[in-house]
């Protein structure tokens, strides 16, 4: 039977949210923080989207930066919600949900941000897509996650289908620019330190025609 991937990770995140912030399971993504916050700080926008938002801790500093940010919080993990709400109060709206579905209208937010739970999502292009129509027309999407080299990517992705924390895949600069080339414009990828990237793109204009 394919294991549920959604629920590998729910599970895996509710259990271990009480210590997230300080154990090895969140090293990976508080190395990437800063390198997300540089990238958000200068994005346009104040209606802000942190997409599996975890604990809230980057959304923390987004907010120290600038405090009149209207952030909005997703996750499908209900305990990492829990520790963000306790950190956050009501300064953030805070929802349980799903990437690949999200509960929001089109054009609801300036940015969206991605920090280390994309590698996690079985349907990428289906969360992409999502990003896309919840983005304004020249909106931003910002994307962090973990990042190796192909003989990393090679051992490692094999084993990933028996991960017990919903993990799916590692990409590549090449497939990451290829995902986000169909939702967005502009993609830019850089390395963040030795085992992760920041990719960055812009939502794609409608275009409109007359018949007149």
């Amino acid at each position: 039977m394919k294991p549920d991937k959604k629920r590998q990770s729910q599970q895996a995140f509710d259990q271990q949210a009480a210590t997230y912030d300080t154990a090895i399971q969140g090293s990976h993504a508080r190395t990437l923080y800063p390198y997300m916050l540089q990238e958000i700080t200068h994005a346009w926008g104040d209606r802000v989207l942190d997409l599996g938002c975890g604990t809230g801790a980057l959304t923390a500093q987004v907010l120290e930066q600038d405090p009149r940010r209207q952030v909005t919080g997703l996750d499908l993990s209900e305990q990492m919600l829990a520790q963000a709400r306790a950190r956050l109060g009501d300064r953030v709206k805070l929802i349980q949900g799903d990437s690949e579905c999200l509960p929001f209208p089109d054009g609801s937010f300036d940015v969206v941000y991605c920090c280390d739970s994309f590698h996690h999502y079985p349907d990428p292009a289906a969360v992409l897509a999502e990003v896309g129509r919840v983005l304004v027309p020249g909106g931003v999407f910002l994307l962090g996650d973990i990042w190796l080299p192909l003989p990393g990517r090679l051992l490692m992705n094999p084993f990933l289908r028996w991960s017990r924390e919903g993990d799916v895949k590692i990409y590549s600069r090449r497939e990451i620019k290829t995902l986000m080339g169909l939702e967005f414009r502009q993609v830019t990828w850089r390395r963040a330190g030795s085992r992760a990237f920041v990719a960055r793109g812009v939502r794609c204009c409608l275009l409109y025609t007359s018949d007149a």
